[in-house]
């Protein structure tokens, strides 16, 4: 049965379960629990209800309100998805996703806001804000009939030869 509260600072583990988790300092391979707080931590799996990551490094971040600040994080997903002066490759939510200061590869989601943001490929109902982006719906659309006409040109060659 999980701890209903956990507190680490400056330590490496490999899992931790609570209710409320609150870690400092510290590595940890997984995370799970309904309020986690991270500040300067290195994690590769966080679940959870409500998280928080402040100057930390993960790979993957799920959960219901995910908040990302001046971190890094390879998949972030959840409901709502807030993003401060951080960098996700893959950013996706069900409702929301709002981005200041940040950047990331691919920002998916119903409702997107972002402020001096930037993205490669963008993928939403709404968005408001300053932002930049490489690609959207259509201009991916384009590159991907582009490169599959491309590719099918070549294999025609290829066979030929």
């Amino acid at each position: 049965m999980a701890e209903e509260t956990f507190s680490l600072e400056d330590k490496d583990l490999s899992f931790v379960e609570a209710e409320f988790v609150n870690i400092r300092n510290s590595t940890i391979r997984g995370v799970e629990g309904s309020r986690v707080q991270m500040q300067q931590v290195a994690a590769l799996s966080v679940d959870g209800e409500r998280i928080d990551v402040t100057q930390g490094a993960t790979a993957i971040l799920r959960g219901g309100d995910v908040s990302v600040n001046q971190s890094v994080a390879g998949v972030v997903v959840g409901n709502n998805a807030q993003l401060n002066f951080a960098f996700s490759p893959i950013a996706a939510a069900k409702e929301k996703i709002e981005m200041t200061r940040s950047a990331a590869a691919i920002v998916v989601s119903k409702d997107v806001k972002m402020e001096n943001s930037a993205s490669v490929l963008l993928v939403a109902g709404k968005v408001e804000g300053n932002v930049t982006t490489l690609l959207n719906a259509k201009t991916a659309l384009c590159l991907g009939a582009m490169i599959g006409g491309v590719l099918g040109f070549i294999s025609i060659l290829r066979n030929r030869i």
